[in-house]
């Protein structure tokens, strides 16, 4: 036991002594990765149980494949999904199956918080069985060797010039180095000792049924006549107006309709989806009654086309503004939302339980994830835009917020054939992603393989010797769309 104890320490030593050799200036490249792989394999060493667990296995897998992604390209969310698989493979042999995702998203919860309290509580016990001992004695036991140690090293640093220089040598960390140590043994150590009351505390965490007061069975009938009649109206609008685009009143023009309300149909379908399982809870009047299954049944079907005509809101104002990456997450986020519905309407109808309902949800939602996690969602919005829009109508400052993201498809914007004023605001914004590029990829500690390929390919293309934009005399600048300012005459004059 106390071997095991002292090895875990000598391992987050390790890791703490890795992190600050990996990440002495800045934490980006692919050495995010590698520390992600070192921590890995940390806890198999450490863990024997983990070792032991075939299905702590599985989840030892998946945090290598997201430590890929890290590898290749960090980001937050791919690490985010190391830490979840790798915290899950720590917990699942204290349970005896995976029961549900209702319970694993407590227990990571609790890992997270709780984890911070493991270190100083396992050091307060070691405190408190050394306390055991006699100070006065273990003083005098080191009296004789630290001080005798020290006047001897003092003497010699005197006697010797290359003793004095290694003592000169010695640098003592800083403040902020202390605090970056503490801070990642804090994060080390509870994925070696978890703590133990993660799995009680989890294990109270209530079923997730959710209620709703007042829910006999002819106050449910009248709400879900109620609801299925508003939704009808909302949705025969967007079918007029929307789908069809059928001519609005006065005052109010398509652009006007398409552009609001996507998002607060998304939360109404939400909102919608939890009160049908409240009022259709398993057992109940209501969960038995036919008209209210029926009910039920159409205002879920209600709702799914709230969720299209959500989606299609944001396709319009996609088509007529740009595509963002937050685009392509909302537009993802609706997919799940009408996913998680019909999983709702199925639930209902063939009687599954809760657990059934977020183990599927939470199952589609980690696919998506981790797909998004090996994707580069920044490239692919910048070329749907270069692909879509005419030259002139392209959001080069978007495409320049993205850096090296950006840079295939300013290179394909660039030789399409545009004036020259455009080409050279287009070709300043990509010669500038990829001198950036360029530079990251030349240092040691920002290289990533992803940067590589994308560097290879764009050399490629351009050849060893890229056009440049146009030089600006000093006074001049470049807006974040390439186009050039000057000082006007006013300010000119001194």
């Amino acid at each position: 036991m106390r071997f095991s104890f002292l090895l875990k320490v000598a391992i987050v030593v390790a890791l703490v002594v890795l992190f600050d050799r990996l990440f002495t200036y800045d934490f980006a490249g692919a050495r995010i990765g590698c520390f992600a792989a070192a921590w890995l394999a940390a806890v198999i060493v450490a863990r024997r149980e983990v070792r032991k667990s075939p299905r702590a296995w599985i989840a030892l897998g998946a945090a290598a494949l997201f430590t890929v992604s890290l590898v290749d390209d960090p980001g937050l969310l791919a690490w985010v999904l190391v830490w979840c698989s790798l915290s899950t493979a720590v917990l699942l042999p204290k349970v005896a199956r995976f029961d549900d995702a209702w319970h694993w998203g407590a227990r990571l919860g609790l890992h997270a918080v709780m984890g911070v309290a493991k270190p100083v509580g396992d050091l307060s016990r070691i405190v408190r069985l050394r306390g055991e001992t006699d100070p006065r004695a273990v003083a005098a036991t080191l009296a004789l060797p630290v001080l005798g140690g020290a006047l001897f090293l003092i003497l010699f640093s005197a006697a010797n010039p290359l003793i004095a220089q290694a003592f000169a040598a010695i640098r003592l960390p800083s403040l902020w180095q202390m605090l970056v140590w503490t801070f990642v043994a804090f994060c080390a150590w509870p994925s070696l000792r978890p703590h133990a009351a993660v799995m009680r505390l989890a294990a109270r965490v209530p079923a997730p049924e959710p209620s709703l007061p007042g829910t006999s069975l002819p106050s449910v009938l009248m709400a879900l006549a109620l609801f299925n009649l508003i939704f009808a109206v909302q949705n025969a609008l967007d079918v007029a107006f929307l789908w069809s685009g059928g001519a609005l009143p006065a005052g109010m023009t398509q652009t006007d309709y398409v552009h609001r309300g996507a998002y607060p149909l998304i939360a109404t379908a939400l909102i919608a989806g939890a009160m049908a399982l409240a009022m259709l809870r398993p057992g109940s009047a209501s969960e038995r009654n036919l008209w209210a299954r029926r009910l039920v049944t159409l205002w879920v079907a209600q709702n799914l086309v709230l969720v299209a005509s959500s989606a299609l809101r944001t396709i319009d104002y996609i088509e007529t503004s740009m595509l963002t990456t937050w685009r392509i997450a909302a537009l993802l986020w609706m997919g799940l939302v009408a996913l998680g519905l019909v999983l709702i309407c199925w639930r209902i109808l063939r009687g599954r339980s809760a657990r059934w309902l977020i183990n599927w949800n939470a199952f589609a939602a980690s696919l998506v994830l981790s797909i998004c996690s090996f994707l580069d969602l920044g490239a692919a919005a910048a070329d749907w835009n270069v692909r879509a829009a005419a030259p002139n109508k392209v959001d080069l400052c978007y495409l320049s917020q993205l850096g090296d993201s950006g840079l295939l498809p300013l290179i394909a914007l660039e030789q399409q054939p545009m004036d020259t004023v455009t080409r050279d605001r287009v070709r300043y914004i990509r010669d500038r992603a990829l001198t950036d590029l360029i530079a990251r990829q030349d240092s040691s500690t920002n290289w990533t393989p992803r940067g590589s390929r994308r560097l290879a390919r764009a050399q490629a293309i351009l050849g060893a010797r890229p056009a440049r934009p146009v030089s600006i005399e000093r006074s001049a600048w470049r807006n974040c769309d390439g186009t050039i300012r000057r000082p006007s005459v006013a300010q000119a004059q001194p």
